[in-house]
């Protein structure tokens, strides 16, 4: 029974595609954290890049107190 059992391969191809898609889903979840950390610090340097630049055009008076 056990040696029919480990000859039986009508499950192999399910097992191959549950490991694939489990591959497939972690390394997108991998990939997704990296772009979003990468992105948030490029969106901190443009930001802080474009009010400098708004400060250097447009430049406040300062009233005195």
């Amino acid at each position: 029974m056990l040696r029919t059992f480990f000859q039986n391969e009508s499950g192999a191809v399910t097992v191959d595609w549950v490991i694939l898609t489990a591959s497939v889903v972690v390394m997108s979840a991998i990939s997704f954290y990296q772009i979003r950390d990468n992105s948030a610090a490029m969106d901190e340097a443009a930001g802080g890049a474009m009010a400098q630049e708004q400060a250097r055009l447009f430049p406040t008076e300062e009233t005195p107190e």
